[in-house]
Formats: C-alpha cells, sequence, structure tokens
C-alpha cells in the first residue's frame, strides 16, 4: 500500500495541481481575451506606452508566434508579446502585456530576486538534463549514490521555482499598479485584470508544488531503499 501511495497518489496529486492551475489560466484567457478593455489598446500599445513612461524607450516590443509565448528577454531587453496579446485590444491582452513589462522594469531597478534567477538558468537547465539522467541511470544500474546525486540536482530546479514564484508575483504587482497609475484602466476593469493575473501566477505556484511532490516522491522510495 505504501508503495502504491509513493508511486502513484504522489504523481496524480501533482499532476492534480498541475491540471487545475492550467485549467483556472485557460478559463480566465478564454474570458477575457473576448472582453474589450475600456480604452480599446491593443497588447503592443499598452506595452510601448508602459515602457516609454519608464524611461525604457530602449526596451523593444515584438510579436511571436504561439499562445501563452509572452515573456520579457533580459539579455535582449526586448518584451516578446504573442498574437493574441500583441495585436488585440482585450483585457487579457493588456494585462499580459502590462505584466511584461513589469518584469523590464524589475531589469531596470535591478530587482534581486530576477538577477538571481537569470544567474541560476545555466545552472538549471544543466541539472534538469542530468537530473533525470542520473536518476534514469542509477535505477537501471541500481546505483543508489546516482539517484541520490539526481535528486539533488532536481533540488536546483526547485531552488528555481522558489526564486520564480515572487519574481512573477512581484511583476503582476507592478503591472496592476502601471495599469491604474497611468488610466490605461478604469475602476470596473481593475479586479478583471487582478483576476487574470492571478490565474497566471498560479501556473508557477503548481509547477513549484508538482516538483516539491514529485522530489517527496523520490526521496520516499528511495530512502526506504537505502535502508534495506
Amino acid at each position: 500500500m505504501q508503495d502504491f501511495i509513493y508511486n502513484y497518489g504522489l504523481i496524480l496529486l501533482a499532476s492534480l495541481i498541475t491540471l487545475l492551475a492550467r485549467c483556472f489560466i485557460s478559463i480566465s484567457f478564454s474570458k477575457y481575451r473576448n472582453v474589450k478593455n475600456n480604452n480599446n489598446l491593443t497588447g503592443e500599445k499598452v506595452a510601448r506606452y508602459i515602457l516609454d513612461k519608464n524611461g525604457l524607450q530602449d526596451v523593444k516590443v515584438v510579436s511571436v508566434g504561439g499562445s501563452l509565448t509572452d515573456h520579457y528577454d533580459p539579455s535582449s531587453k526586448v518584451v516578446r508579446l504573442s498574437e493574441p496579446i500583441y495585436n488585440k485590444t482585450s483585457i487579457a491582452a493588456l494585462s499580459v502585456a502590462a505584466h511584461e513589462c513589469g518584469h523590464a522594469i524589475q531589469d531596470k531597478n535591478n530587482y534581486f530576486m530576477l538577477r538571481l534567477r537569470c544567474s541560476l538558468v545555466p545552472l538549471v537547465n544543466f541539472s534538469s538534463y542530468m537530473g533525470y539522467l542520473a536518476i534514469t541511470i542509477g535505477i537501471i544500474a541500481g546505483l543508489l549514490n546516482l539517484i541520490w546525486i539526481g535528486i539533488i540536482l532536481e533540488m536546483v530546479i526547485l531552488l528555481f521555482q522558489l526564486v520564480t514564484l515572487p519574481v512573477e508575483i512581484d511583476a503582476s504587482k507592478r503591472a496592476l499598479k502601471e495599469l491604474k497609475k497611468y488610466d490605461l484602466i478604469t475602476k470596473k476593469e481593475i479586479s478583471s485584470c487582478r483576476t487574470m493575473l492571478i490565474s497566471a501566477a498560479s501556473t508557477y505556484v503548481a509547477s513549484l508544488a508538482s516538483t516539491l511532490l514529485q522530489i517527496l516522491r523520490l526521496i520516499l522510495i528511495f530512502g526506504r531503499r537505502s535502508r534495506k
């Protein structure tokens, strides 16, 4: 029974948390992508306005393919907005564009957590590949020490997600502040924008919880084996 819980229970719980978060953002995005903002502003115009008001004229705003692929690239100083955000005048477009500008403002202000997250990227890329590889080889070869090395590498990913969460929450707070400060939204639109921003942040909470449960599962399984 314990083996069943370790092997399947935690996996199911992690999958459920991830699914609920994805459903939340999908429902929110589907709802607010069809609601036009009062000022009829596209995501691109909102982003350009906020950036210019914060002295970030050097930061470009460009369109990228896909859906929910929006992000700020601190290395090239570019806000990349997906097609449903860049050209649309919805509440979703306005909210997401403002959120990515929040990251650009963090970059300008040398926000410590953003700097820390960027510094962790090379280590995370290495750990995400080598961690799974070490665990897989360790299981096949029956090498517990190698498995524990893999688990430690997986903890680097957990650390990255722990750092990412406050970065994303802070960016959303900055986004809402900027939208209200420059009257880019009406009082009636504030709650809608807040809901959209919260739903986006929920995916990062879910990713963190999922990774934590996966690591806990591995520790429980191989911790028991090492004591035998």
